[in-house]
């Protein structure tokens, strides 16, 4: 097994605590309990690359489940899903319902595609995912199906709450819908923005820094990652300029952890709260 990942099968989670491991963009590996997600992990090698894919893209083995929030390369990695589809058989694949068709298109298993829409839930082992509807940069929910595009993931249990907020600017409504989830121990958030130059060149985008940090403030996480920052040099973002205005502003209202390439955050979950 690739050495990596076996410090991430070989970390204990006992009840109350989960392990976290950032892979990039918004790429990350959730373990709490004996259960084991990875999100959003883009590992198909590529030119434009500034970082490389930790863990390489036929060695992800093991998985319990494997999410992305929508359908783009760095999210909904489909050369990589499709061998996935053969080194993770029995993981569960999740994702915006609406993409089925290209998710079966991967080789995926029909019974282990579990696509969701906004509101919508699966459990997984010791986890329950729920999603909610991301706006990147619209919600552009489908009329006829009902179904958006873009996903946003509450992960919890083993007595912890994890936010993957995916891609996503905020909208109304959004913020009392991940706060009737109750507290949240860790959140994953983009920082990199969005402007004319990206958006005339079919990059949508974000919320800004100071936007993630407001959201992250008015929700009260206790620990919170950027993240969205490193892979293209043309849509980055500095994290350090994150920190410093989320600490500015939310003066010791949660720790900000400034996520480093397969370094493990330990996070511990609020029990009383979390049941």
């Amino acid at each position: 097994m690739n050495r990596l990942l076996n410090t991430v099968y070989t970390t204990p989670t006992p009840f109350g605590t989960a392990a976290l491991w950032w892979l990039g963009q918004m790429g990350l590996i959730v373990k709490a309990g004996n259960t084991v997600v990875c999100i959003d992990y883009y590992a198909a090698p590529e030119p434009r690359r500034q970082t490389k894919p930790p863990i390489p893209v036929e060695e992800l083995e093991g998985m319990n489940a494997i999410l992305g929030t929508h359908d783009h390369l760095d999210h909904i990695d489909h050369e990589s899903w499709r061998i996935w589809a053969k080194t993770c058989p029995e993981a569960m694949f999740v994702f915006p319902a609406a993409h089925r068709n290209a998710i079966l298109a991967d080789g995926v298993a029909p019974q282990n595609a579990r696509g969701l829409n906004d509101g919508e839930s699966l459990k997984v082992g010791d986890l329950t995912i729920h999603a909610v509807a991301a706006s990147h940069e619209f919600l552009a929910r489908n009329p006829e199906t009902g179904l958006y595009p873009c996903l946003q993931y509450m992960i919890e249990g083993n007595g912890v709450r994890i936010y993957h907020a995916g891609d996503t600017l905020r909208y109304e409504g959004m913020l009392p819908r991940l706060q009737g989830f109750g507290r949240i121990d860790a959140a994953l958030l983009p920082i990199n923005g969005r402007d004319g130059i990206r958006y005339r060149r079919n990059c949508i985008g974000n919320m800004t820094f100071q936007e993630a940090a407001d959201l992250a403030g008015e929700l009260g996480v206790r620990y919170v990652l950027p993240g969205h920052w490193d892979m293209f040099a043309d849509n980055s973002a500095d994290p350090a300029v994150f920190a410093d205005y989320l600490n500015a502003k939310y003066p010791g209202r949660m720790a900000c952890i400034i996520p480093e390439v397969m370094k493990p955050v330990m996070i511990s979950g609020n029990l009383s709260e979390n049941k």
